[in-house]
């Protein structure tokens, strides 16, 4: 019975499924991409690149490595929250 209703109902609501089905997969991209270590990590070292060559200041350079390792921490603390579930 099921398959005849998926079979009916597929022009009204194909659409509307793959929109659904779309939507999830750039949510999973996107918490894919912010909870990336790696991007932070790079913009870390670019940070400390910057100070070495003179390019930033060493205050500079300390708030924003505080910013950054206050990003870190957070995307740890999801990851951590998310393989608890």
């Amino acid at each position: 019975m099921g398959f005849i209703v998926n079979l009916l109902t597929a022009p009204v609501l194909g659409p509307i499924r793959g929109v659904v089905w779309l939507g999830q997969k750039l949510a999973d991209v996107a918490e894919t991409e912010l909870l990336d270590e790696d991007r932070v990590k790079g913009q870390l070292l670019e940070l400390q690149m910057r100070l070495e060559v003179g390019e930033i200041t060493e205050d500079e350079y300390s708030e924003k490595e505080k910013s950054l390792m206050e990003e870190l921490r957070a995307i740890r603390e999801a990851k951590s929250e998310r393989n608890q579930q």
